[in-house]
């Protein structure tokens, strides 16, 4: 009982994880709301179903991806007699850059991440707060005693710094820049 437990946790944290990127795959192809609900829902439930069958769970956001496009497949079949819904294979080239588009992003938020790790400590701490929910730019500059114009111009400069060292890390890896 306690490994089925293990592996139910396991689903969920998994899917819970990588749902966004599955939703916003679906969400290239499929528009209405209500839709992309019915789709991530067969998908989550084909995903259940198929999880002891995976074996790698770091490849889990690539899997249930591929199962997206196929319920998004079926579910533009099935509304196959609307005269606007798009063609299968169109269907297929979307999903396909939607998964590329993910995978720059993460190698991209991952630079980020690391980026921010080089900045100062009090740089750093700055620009997360500055980003951080329910935060006004006039708030901290009060804090700190500057205008907002001076507040605004380091954060520019720190944008543009992390920007390069990102840009630059993509060069390092050999990839090119998206």
């Amino acid at each position: 009982m306690e490994e089925s437990q293990n592996s139910h946790e396991a689903f969920i944290m998994l899917l819970l994880r990588h749902e966004p990127m599955v939703r916003a795959a679906i969400r290239a192809v499929v528009h209405r709301a209500e839709d992309v609900d019915e789709v991530m829902q067969a998908v989550s439930l084909v995903a259940w179903r198929k999880f002891d069958s995976l074996t790698d769970h770091e490849g889990f956001g690539r899997w249930a991806c591929v199962i997206a496009r196929y319920e998004v497949l079926k579910f533009l079949r099935s509304r196959a007699r609307d005269r606007l819904m798009l063609d299968e294979s169109l269907v297929e080239r979307i999903l396909t850059e939607s998964e590329d588009e993910d995978a720059i992003r993460r190698r991209r938020l991952s630079l980020l991440e690391r980026c921010l790790e080089k900045l100062p400590q009090e740089r750093r701490e700055l620009l997360l707060h500055v980003y951080s929910p329910g935060c006004t730019t006039r708030a901290v500059a009060e804090r700190l005693g500057k205008s907002e114009d001076s507040l605004y111009q380091l954060l520019r400069r720190l944008r543009l710094e992390l920007k390069r060292c990102v840009e630059q890390g993509l060069d390092e890896e050999g990839g090119a820049r998206p």
